[in-house]
């Protein structure tokens, strides 16, 4: 197939003109009829495409907003979320490590629990004690050193 340079194929149809460039443009021909409601179409046709516009443009404004928000949003709870899960990891390995101290067979780990038992039994009698003074203080009638008892 050979392709021949600098011609052109013209057809002509009813209604298209050429232009300089040589594609075809449509001729607008005025109807008697309707040429002056089609002015007065065009003009509403104008300020209905420009309302239509100013409501897109304020939707789309209108749904950026609101991905904004939700990424603010988004981001305020992610932040929550990590916080939590940090204090939950912690929790966690904090439990761990109290399992394997507790099961430990270390000396000083051994020497730490008795320690603790022995101040926790010293407490329990210190209540106890406390517990016994104070009755018996409530039993006592307060006086002043050198006065009477009351008759």
């Amino acid at each position: 197939m050979v392709q021949v340079q600098g011609t052109r194929t013209i057809r002509t149809v009813p209604g298209i003109q050429l232009d300089a460039e040589g594609w075809g443009s449509k001729v607008r021909r005025s109807d008697p009829r309707t040429g002056d409601r089609m002015k007065n179409k065009d003009k509403s046709r104008k300020w209905m495409w420009w309302f239509l516009g100013v409501v897109l443009a304020m939707q789309l404004y209108f749904v950026r907003e609101l991905f904004a928000a939700f990424a603010l949003f988004a981001l305020g709870f992610g932040a929550i979320a990590f916080v939590v899960a940090a204090l939950y990891m912690l929790h966690q390995g904090w439990a761990v490590a109290v399992e394997k101290l507790a099961v430990s067979e270390h000396p000083a780990v051994l020497y730490t629990k008795h320690r603790v038992n022995l101040l926790e039994d010293f407490a329990r009698r210190r209540a106890v004690a406390t517990a016994a003074g104070a009755e018996e203080l409530a039993k006592r009638a307060i006086r002043r050193a050198g006065s009477a008892t009351a008759r």
